[in-house]
């Protein structure tokens, strides 16, 4: 993974396993859910997509305040 993107995985409502993918664009976080299917998060992945989130924004802080 690069250091703008940040995978989390989950489940789809079918029980497969999928990822739910947090990018930086610019200065915007993107956040990528499973094509055409609902995310299933457990708590331990919620925690995870919420790291995922809060880095992404430090990292747009941080792209934002390089000259």
């Amino acid at each position: 993974m690069s250091r703008g993107e940040w995978s989390v995985g989950c489940r789809d409502l079918a029980g497969r396993r999928r990822d739910v993918t947090v990018f930086v664009s610019q200065d915007k976080v993107v956040l990528v859910a499973p094509p055409g299917e609902a995310a299933v998060l457990g708590p331990l992945d919620v925690g995870r997509l919420r790291a995922a989130l809060r880095d992404a924004v430090v990292a747009t802080a941080d792209d934002t305040a390089e000259p």
